[in-house]
């Protein structure tokens, strides 16, 4: 028994030689590039990474969070939330009246031609008139109706319990994709256009308060910029605001040649109910635009595609009068600037990601929630350099998912088509697929053009 146990182990002490130098003669017939995109960084914080891990609010915002809603004694709070949230996330674009006006001649001529195939006499006018009520009743029945919503001071106190943390959350995100890509960007002013309950001069805060020296946030809502204000000090009136240099307001600044380094819009494009007023208002803050303009929206497909709205309106259209000559150029999510390959799929489904984060502290509400919100970050300096000839960076759009030896990543590209890589040490270099096994959902993934054309061609 003891001589068959030697042999067996000598024989896989044999076979683990065989292998390791089979890997090394593979290695060596087909040695692979080294880019340094790395930068010194390890795999786990490769340059590519933008996701955050679960985010909680600040203490100072949630101590005077608790308290305003503490103080509101909202009846049915929990209940109300939920409605909130469910009427947020189903809420769709208003049909635009040219829609309308097509879909209701459809209608039209669709019943005329049914009620001309019935043979006999015909009584044209009453026949219009019936024709016309069956066309409004379909029309009632078969068309979102858009309506705003109007926050008072209780509906604003409803939504800080339901979307305070979460929208935090989404545009803390959306910021850090500057903040890790463009280290040297140190903004002073910022301009938040929507402010509701200044999520976005706090996230800012979290990102650069060291720099920033002016925060507009407007709102139309008075209710609102009231509790923004409140919060600010800590829900106490006499207090100084936990952080100065914020100022708000019902409009937007006036002239045209204001600018601001770094103008934001969470979650307001869908407060606007039409395409026209939706694109003069990306305009608008295009015009105020001195480094990068920031647009959050719901990871719906009509938040993705309002979003899409905005990118056409300021990538193809011309303004009448230009007061920065520099154009718009896509920071992210998109690694290109063609057509987004997920509206020309049938279905269509939004671009979006995701964001854990803590809840307020009140009851219904579970420890972690994952926010899923789709983001549009465009710039008017040019795109920094990354140096490696032979290397892009494609954007991961869904879950990474990490099997043994290879992982699976869903990826938007630079050629601007959607693809589905399986990424392995021997394809794809073993630093990609150290970076591919560490990434996550929204993180951008180094793609080594060469490896990927020698990859190509083994398949082939």
């Amino acid at each position: 028994m003891a001589s068959s146990s030697y042999k067996a182990c000598g024989l896989s002490q044999r076979v683990a030689v065989v292998k390791i130098l089979f890997r090394t003669v593979s290695a060596a017939a087909n040695p692979q590039p080294k880019a340094d995109f790395l930068k010194g960084e390890p795999h786990r914080k490769h340059p590519g990474m933008t996701s955050l891990k679960t985010l909680r609010l600040p203490q100072e915002l949630q101590v005077a969070a608790q308290s305003v809603i503490q103080k509101a004694q909202v009846t049915q709070l929990t209940d109300r939330c939920h409605k909130l949230i469910n009427y947020l996330w189903s809420r769709k674009r208003m049909v635009e009246d040219v829609t309308l006006r097509q879909k209701a001649l459809g209608l039209e001529k669709e019943l005329w031609e049914k009620a001309m195939q019935k043979m006999g006499d015909i009584d044209e006018e009453a026949l219009r008139s019936q024709i016309r009520k069956r066309v409004l009743s379909e029309l009632r029945q078969t068309t979102y109706h858009w309506n705003s919503l109007k926050y008072d001071e209780e509906l604003g106190v409803v939504y800080m319990a339901s979307r305070l943390a979460g929208g935090f959350a989404a545009v803390t995100r959306a910021l850090n994709e500057i903040k890790k890509r463009d280290p040297s960007f140190a903004p002073q002013s910022l301009l938040d256009f929507g402010s509701g309950l200044g999520t976005v001069a706090w996230a800012s805060h979290l990102h650069w308060g060291d720099s920033l020296k002016e925060m507009v946030c407007v709102d139309s809502s008075g209710p609102m910029s009231v509790l923004a204000e409140r919060l600010l000090k800590g829900d106490e009136e006499e207090a100084e605001p936990l952080f100065k240099h914020v100022y708000f307001r019902r409009f937007l600044p006036v002239s045209p040649k204001v600018q601001f380094d770094l103008v934001a819009a969470a979650f307001t494009l869908s407060e606007l109910p039409s395409v026209k007023e939706r694109e003069d208002a990306v305009i608008t803050l295009w015009r105020k635009t001195s480094s990068y303009l920031v647009l959050v929206e719901n990871g719906t497909k009509e938040g993705h595609q309002m979003l899409m709205e905005a990118r056409d309106t300021l990538l193809k259209k011309q303004e009448q009068i230009v007061y920065d000559p520099r154009p718009a150029r896509v920071f992210a999510p998109c690694p290109h600037e063609m057509m987004c390959p997920k509206l020309a799929r049938e279905p269509i489904t939004p671009c979006n990601f995701q964001q854990r984060y803590h809840p307020l502290p009140l009851p219904g509400h579970h420890e972690c929630q994952t926010e899923k919100f789709s983001y549009l970050i465009l710039s008017r300096t040019e795109p920094a350099q990354e140096g490696i000839e032979g290397l892009e960076w494609a954007r991961l759009i869904a879950p990474v998912l990490c099997r043994t030896r290879h992982v699976h990543c869903h990826m938007c590209c630079t050629d601007g088509q959607l693809q589905h890589k399986v990424v392995t040490a021997r394809k794809h270099s073993r630093d990609v697929y150290r970076c591919a096994r560490n990434s996550d959902w929204g993180d951008q993934l180094p793609i080594i053009l060469k490896v990927e054309e020698d990859a190509d061609s083994d398949s082939e």
